[in-house]
């Protein structure tokens, strides 16, 4: 599962993220990490451009957009509670995300520092 800071990292061409797709046999996307992208989109100059290059991608690149249910929901209050109890901080959104890729067994693909702390997914941290 690719976090907001992968599909940016994808965009703007970074080696490591675009190692990282290229050799994924299935590529997932959370509608949260999507909602973050359109905000950032629409408070730019060229939310045109981006929304065009965020649609190609989740078509061209094989990515599926993941839904969020009552299961995610569950994974979200457990991955939520645990970081609280430990006193933990994690952006809401990312706890989202993290709770997508724990309900659906996959790994999360990031920048951001933060989902290490998230014994609950595997997360592939690129230094970038």
């Amino acid at each position: 599962m690719l976090d907001t800071t992968a599909i940016s990292g994808f965009f703007r061409g970074d080696e490591q993220i675009l190692s990282h797709v290229e050799a994924a046999d299935e590529l997932y996307v959370s509608p949260v990490a999507i909602g973050e992208l359109l905000a950032g989109f629409m408070r730019g100059s060229r939310e045109k451009q981006n929304r065009q290059l965020l649609e190609s991608f989740l078509v061209e690149s094989r990515a599926a957009v993941l839904t969020i249910d009552e299961e995610t929901s569950e994974r979200y209050a457990r991955i939520f509670i645990h970081l609280r109890s430990s006193g933990t901080p994690v952006p809401t959104n990312d706890i989202w995300i993290a709770a997508s890729a724990m309900q659906h067994g996959t790994s999360i693909l990031t920048t951001d520092r933060h989902y290490l702390r998230i014994p609950q997914v595997i997360t592939e941290w690129v230094d970038s």
